[in-house]
This record gives C-alpha cells, structure tokens and sequence, in this order.
C-alpha cells in the first residue's frame, strides 16, 4: 500500500475542490495513483474534470505573433526565475523577438527554434544574452505554430496566457476591423475557458470513451434501470461537449449564443464564410 502524504491530499484538493477526508479516501482506494484518485472522486460526484497541469511552476512570459498576412502565427513560453523579471519590458522584448525568430523559421521543437537565426545570431544566442542582461537563468520552454485562412493571436494578464485561433474564411476581409474583433473575442475565450479542443470531432476518442466510463459509473451508482443509466451518461457525455469544446461553449459575452453561432452572425455580417480551425494555449508554467 502507497503512503498516502499530506502533500498529495493537499494536490488533490487542489485539483479537483473536493473535502480533505474525501481525497484521503479517493487516494487510499487509487494506492496513491493521482488520476485514479480524480476519477474515484468524479464517480462519487465529488469532482468537476480536474486540470491536471494547471498550476504555474516557472516565472516568465508567452509572447505570441502574427505573420504580415496574417495566415501564420507563432507562440513561445520563455521562463525566468523571478516573476520581476518576468514582467520586466526588456525581458518580453526578448520573448517577442524570439518569436519573431520562430515566425520566420516554423521550427518543429524548441531545438529547432535554438538553431534558427534573427539579425545574424542564433536563438540560443539571444537567449544567452537575455540571462547576462537581465541576471536570471533564462530557458527557451516551448513554441507552437499555427497557420489559416486567418490568424489571430490574445496576449492574456500581460504575459501569463497566450493564445493563436486559426480560421478557415470565404469571401470575408480578414484584416477589417470587424473580422479582427471576433477573432480577438474567439482568443481571449480559449485564454478565460481553456477548452480542450476547438470542436467535439477534435475531442481524442480516448478522451471520449474516458469520459463516458466516468458517467457511466456514475449513473450506475443512481441505482436506476440499465435504459435510463445510458440516457443520463449520454446527456452528461453532451454536457461535456458543450463545456469543453469551444465552437459549442457558451460565449462569454452573450450567454445566449455559442462560440460558433457568434462566428456565424459575424460572418453573416460580412458577407462571407468564417468557421473556427484550431487554437494553442500556452499558459506560463504548465
């Protein structure tokens, strides 16, 4: 049997809001397992979908850029050790030159960002210059990189969240004011919600039939015919579409239409076709 530590009952409180006697137990019956203690608790109706990597560990910023014509963006997470330096504007200028760097280069990892070069030096070169300016160890962590019809791009708490929304577009004017703004609302509902995917047909299958495992012992637990058990795990199976997958989540500046339906009304208004391709959210520390 797993030692069950202070720390972990602590973590898992954490994760999920659920009691302190009620993770102990969760943990007990898991051995220790983390994920099986949030899927114990989430049975038994004691937990919400937990974020599993959502507390910060590192200081620093995300920095996110969109290409000339708009269809390329390109996001990276530069860490620090102090949140000072972290908000410092020398620091962020650092972050937004690299990932001009990555804009130019479209690296596929982090490695291949270091080698890519910006002003005839290396990335790993500014990055060695940003640790002896600003005096703190300084490491590349990630880079994303997206392309579309259109790109928009959301800087959220001055560096803590940054977010790049694809769009697929006909007959729209993607650099008018209008097309602009909803994409700009679009991002900063990835940065506020943290969606797990644009739409339910991007949802991994495994995630899927994780989730419908979880309702379906849920229901078991109500005790009611095996017909009604299968109707209330698919209502909660759709429930979960509608709050995790962003075309179907309820936009946050008007309740009564999804994220879809107000990209719909826009692209109405424009005369043209827009639909939501994809996104990345990179959040500092995660």
């Amino acid at each position: 049997m797993a030692e069950i530590k202070a720390s972990m009952v602590k973590e898992l409180r954490e994760m999920t809001g659920a009691g302190m006697m009620e993770c102990k137990k969760a943990l007990t019956e898991a051995e220790g397992d983390m994920d099986k203690a949030v899927d114990v608790l989430r049975t038994r109706g004691l937990a919400a979908v937990a974020k599993k990597a959502g507390r910060a560990t590192n200081e620093g910023t995300v920095a996110a850029l969109v290409s000339e014509d708009g269809t390329t963006g390109a996001v990276v997470e530069l860490n620090c050790e102090t949140d000072f330096v972290g908000m410092n504007e020398k620091f962020k200028a650092y972050a937004d030159k690299i990932a001009t760097a990555a804009l130019a280069a479209k690296p596929a990892d982090v490695e291949a960002l270091k080698a890519a070069e910006i002003e005839g030096e290396t990335v790993e070169a500014v990055i060695a210059d940003c640790i002896h300016v600003m005096g703190e160890n300084t490491q590349l962590a990630r880079v994303g990189i997206l392309e579309g019809d259109a790109v928009v791009p959301y800087i959220h708490m001055g560096g803590k969240i940054g977010v790049l929304v694809s769009f697929s577009t006909e007959g729209v004017d993607t650099k008018s004011a209008e097309f602009q703004a909803c994409g700009r609302d679009v991002a900063m509902q990835v940065a506020a919600l943290s969606p797990i995917s644009a739409t339910r047909e991007d949802v991994d299958p495994a995630v899927v039939e994780h989730e419908m495992a979880i309702y379906k012992a849920q229901a078991a637990e109500s005790g009611k015919p095996e017909n009604i058990q299968e109707k209330m795990a698919a209502g909660r199976l759709e429930k979960f579409f509608k709050e995790q997958t962003l075309a179907e989540q309820a936009f946050v500046k008007d309740n009564d239409v999804t994220v879809a339906q107000y990209v719909a009304g826009v692209a109405k208004t424009l005369g043209g076709s827009i639909k939501i391709g994809s996104f990345l959210r990179f959040q500092l520390g995660e």
